[in-house]
C-alpha cells in the first residue's frame, strides 16, 4: 500500500443477514469525493459501490482497522461525475426509515447495468450518449387558455418557485375534479423550472400511464431533451435515461415510482400525478413510498413539489387540514363541463331467480343501447379479470381451489384454463369434477371476460373491447386498444382498474360499475377509501367533451344503495367522504392518527411462522420504549398461503412516528438472528407504512 493511500467509505449491497447495515471501509490510491461511485471486492464478489459522505450513515463495522489491512478499491467509474451530496441524503433518510441497508437500497435504485460496466465500458456508452442528438428547436405549441382555478394556482407556483430562503417551500396539494386541467398545471408549472434552468421530475403512478403524458409532454415541449424512467424499458435504455438525467441533459424526467430516485443535479420542481395511487408504494425489497420520498426530497433540496388527484390520500388531505400542506382546489371542469350524474341501481329490486349470474340489469341495457343507437361510448368497469372467479360442481360443491395457495383458481373462458392470479399455476379446465365425476360443472361470479361475452349477446352488432391484464401481455398492445377507443372503432370498453385512470376519452358517455360492493366490508380499513377513489376516477372517464358532459351518466350496480360512500358519490362530494373517514380513523386511532408497521414472515408450515413471529413479539417487550408501541398477535394474511408458503404477519402500532422508529432501529438486527433460531422460516420483512393490511 502507498503511502498516498487514502480511506474512503463505500455503501455496497451487502447481504441483509450479513449484519453489514452500513458503508465499510477500503482502501483507494486516490483521493474519491463523495457520490463516486467505485468497484469494490466484497467476499469473493466485486459489486459496485457507492464512496458516502463521512458524516453519513455510520459504518458497521465497529473499530476502524489500520488503514493497512483495507481491501483496495478494485475501479472507480471517474467518467461519471459523483452522485450529489443531497442524493445521498435521500437514500439514506429510505434506508433508515423503511429499515434497510443504505447499500441495498442504493444498488436497487441504480440502473442495474451500472454495476455490470467496467470504467472501458461505461466510457463506450458516454461516447453514445453524446452522439444522441439534442432534439431540434420547434415551433411552441398552442396553449389552451386558463381557467381562472388554473391561474389562481400557477400564480402560486410561481411565487413557490421564485422563493429562495433557508427554508423549504410547502408541498402543493392540487385537489382538482377529474377534468379540471391539472395536466395543463403541471405543464405551465415545467415551463417556468425550464425556463429558469432548472430540471423537472413527473411522476406517474402506472406504465400505462406514462405514453400519454409523454405525448402531452412532447407535444408541448418540443425541442427540450426528455427521458422516461419505468420498469418498462430495457436495462440499456434505463442506462441512457439515467445517463442523460445524471449529466443535466435531459431537462424533463418522467417515470413511475423509481424515479424518485433520479440523479437529476439541476433539479427544480417535483410532480406527482395521481398522488393517492396504491402504485406509489413499493411492495417488495425496500418498501418505500415514492410520494412520501418525493415530498422529502423536495424538503431536502428547498423546491416545490405538486400533488395531484381528484380523491387525495387521507394522509395527505389531513396534513393540508393542518396547515402542513397548502391545498389549491379546482372545482369545475374545464370548459364548464359538467362532473356525470351518478345513478345508483338497487339490486334488491330485481326478481331473485336461482342461477341468474348476469351482471347486466335490464335498465342498465337499455342505456347501453341508447348511447349505442346516439353513435357514443360506453364504459363497464368490473376489478375482476377472467371469466369467472371460480368453477364449482353444483352436485358435490367442489370450488377450483389451488393446491398451492389459500385462494380459487380463476376460469379463463379463452383458453379453457383454471389460473390462479398468485402462484400462477395453471391447468385445462377438468371435463368433470373431479371429486364426483359430474360433468355439470359451472362458473359461479364473473370476470371481464364473462362481462363482454354477456354484453355481445345482449347488444348484438355493438363492438366490444376488453382492457386487462390479460388482454394486454403482449407489447404494444394496450397502446393499440387504447388507440382504437379514441378513434371511435370501440362502442363500449370492459375493463378493470386499469381504464379508470388518467385517460382522457372523449366520446364516453356512460360508465357502469358493475360489482363494486366487495370492498365495503373488506377487513382492510383502507378498502372504502381505495374503493372511492376508483369509483371517483371511473365517473371521471364520462363526459369528458364539454357538449356531451349533460348527459353523461354514471351508473353503479349495487345491493347496499343506502351505503354512505355511495351516497358521498351520488354528489361528487369528496370532502364530505375524507371528513367521515378521518372521524372514523382517529376514534379507531388508525393513520394518519397512528403509524403502523407490519413484521411478515414465511414458513413451510404456519406453526413455524407463528413461532418466529411470537419470539419476535417477546424481543420488542424487553426493548426500551417498547411501552409506546403495540405489538398484536400474529395472524394469517388475506391469502395465507402462496406456492405452498404459510404467510403470516404482526402489525405494530404507535401514536408517536419516532417511537415507533426507534423501537424498528433496535428490534431488527435481533430478528436476524432470530431468524437463524428458527431455521424453518423461509423469509421476513418489515413494511413500514403498509397500504395494505
Amino acid at each position: 500500500m502507498s503511502q498516498g493511500a487514502h480511506r474512503v467509505r463505500v455503501a455496497v449491497d451487502a447481504p441483509q443477514h450479513s449484519g453489514l447495515t452500513g458503508p465499510l471501509d477500503y482502501a483507494s490510491e486516490q483521493a474519491l469525493a463523495p457520490g463516486s461511485l467505485v468497484r469494490v471486492p466484497l467476499g469473493r464478489r466485486e459489486l459496485l459501490g457507492v464512496v458516502w459522505p463521512a458524516a453519513r450513515a455510520d459504518a458497521a463495522g465497529g473499530e476502524a482497522y489500520p488503514l493497512a489491512e483495507l481491501r483496495p478499491v478494485t475501479a472507480a467509474l471517474d467518467a461519471l461525475p459523483p452522485l450529489s451530496s443531497d442524493w445521498c441524503a435521500l437514500v439514506e433518510f429510505a434506508a433508515l426509515y423503511y429499515q434497510r441497508s443504505v447499500g441495498e437500497l442504493a444498488a436497487s435504485v441504480l440502473p442495474p447495468q451500472l454495476r455490470e460496466l467496467e470504467p472501458k465500458q461505461l466510457q463506450l456508452r458516454l461516447k453514445k450518449l453524446d452522439k444522441l442528438a439534442q432534439p431540434a428547436a420547434a415551433e411552441p405549441a398552442v396553449r389552451p387558455e386558463l381557467s381562472p382555478a388554473q391561474a389562481e394556482a400557477l400564480a402560486q407556483l410561481d411565487a413557490l418557485l421564485a422563493q429562495d430562503g433557508p427554508q423549504a417551500p410547502p408541498p402543493l396539494l392540487l385537489y382538482g375534479v377529474t377534468g379540471s386541467g391539472k395536466t395543463e398545471v403541471y405543464l405551465r408549472a415545467a415551463e417556468h423550472a425550464l425556463a429558469a434552468g432548472r430540471q423537472v421530475l413527473v411522476l406517474v403512478p402506472e406504465i400505462n400511464l406514462t405514453p400519454q403524458l409523454e405525448a402531452r409532454f412532447a407535444e408541448r415541449f418540443a425541442g427540450t431533451a426528455m427521458v422516461s424512467l419505468h420498469s418498462g424499458l430495457t436495462p440499456a435504455q434505463r442506462l441512457r435515461n439515467w445517463l442523460a438525467a445524471h449529466f443535466g441533459r435531459a431537462q424533463l424526467v418522467l417515470g413511475t415510482r423509481l424515479a424518485v430516485f433520479a440523479s437529476m443535479p439541476k433539479l427544480g420542481l417535483i410532480v406527482v400525478d395521481e398522488e393517492h395511487d396504491p402504485s406509489y408504494k413499493q411492495q417488495d425489497g425496500a418498501r418505500y413510498s415514492a410520494r412520501d420520498l418525493a415530498v422529502y426530497r423536495a424538503r431536502l433540496e428547498k423546491l416545490p413539489v405538486i400533488l395531484g388527484s381528484a380523491t387525495p390520500s387521507l394522509e395527505s388531505w389531513q396534513r393540508a387540514e393542518e396547515g402542513r400542506y397548502r391545498r389549491l382546489a379546482m372545482p369545475q371542469r374545464i370548459g364548464g363541463g359538467a362532473l356525470p350524474r351518478v345513478r345508483l341501481f338497487d339490486m334488491n329490486t330485481l326478481p331473485r331467480n336461482k342461477g341468474v349470474t348476469t351482471a347486466l340489469s335490464a335498465p342498465l341495457i337499455e342505456a347501453l343501447r341508447l348511447r349505442l343507437e346516439r353513435g357514443e361510448q360506453s364504459l363497464m368497469f368490473l376489478n375482476r379479470r377472467g371469466y369467472a372467479p371460480v368453477l364449482h360442481c353444483l352436485e358435490c360443491g367442489w370450488k377450483s381451489e389451488c393446491p398451492h395457495c389459500s385462494a380459487f383458481r380463476v376460469f379463463h373462458k379463452l383458453d379453457r384454463t383454471l389460473r390462479c392470479h398468485h402462484c400462477g399455476f395453471t391447468e385445462r379446465v377438468p371435463p368433470a369434477c373431479p371429486d364426483c365425476g359430474n360433468p355439470d360443472i359451472a362458473p359461479l361470479g364473473r370476470g371481464t371476460e364473462k362481462l363482454e361475452e354477456q354484453l355481445a349477446e345482449a347488444l348484438p352488432g355493438a363492438r366490444v373491447a376488453r382492457i386487462d391484464a390479460d388482454s394486454t401481455k403482449l407489447k404494444g398492445s394496450l397502446e393499440a386498444q387504447l388507440d382504437a377507443v379514441h378513434a371511435g372503432e370501440v362502442d363500449i370498453l370492459v375493463g378493470t382498474q386499469m381504464v379508470t385512470k388518467g385517460h382522457d376519452f372523449r366520446r364516453i358517455t356512460l360508465v357502469a360499475a358493475v360489482n363494486p360492493d366487495g370492498a365495503l366490508f373488506s377487513s382492510d380499513f383502507r378498502a372504502p377509501e381505495r374503493l372511492f377513489a376508483l369509483l371517483m376516477q371511473a365517473a371521471g372517464r364520462a363526459g369528458r367533451d364539454a357538449e356531451q358532459a349533460a348527459r353523461s351518466e354514471m351508473w353503479v350496480q349495487t345491493w347496499h344503495p343506502q351505503h354512505a360512500l355511495y351516497q358521498a358519490l351520488t354528489t361528487h362530494d369528496f370532502e364530505r367522504f375524507a371528513k367521515s373517514q378521518l372521524e372514523e380513523r382517529a376514534s379507531a386511532g388508525l393513520p394518519p392518527f397512528a403509524h403502523l408497521a407490519l413484521l411478515r414472515a414465511e414458513a413451510r408450515t404456519a406453526e413455524a411462522a407463528k413461532a418466529f413471529l411470537q419470539a419476535a413479539s417477546d424481543v420488542a417487550a424487553a426493548l426500551d420504549g417498547a411501552g409506546q408501541v403495540l405489538v398484536y398477535a400474529p395472524v394469517p394474511m388475506q391469502v395465507a398461503r402462496v406456492a405452498n408458503v404459510e404467510r403470516l404477519q404482526m402489525l405494530v402500532e404507535s401514536d408517536s412516528r419516532v417511537a415507533l422508529q426507534r423501537l424498528l432501529a433496535a428490534w431488527l438486527p435481533a430478528l436476524g438472528a432470530l431468524k437463524r433460531e428458527h431455521k424453518a422460516v423461509i423469509r421476513w420483512a418489515v413494511d413500514v407504512d403498509p397500504l395494505a393490511i
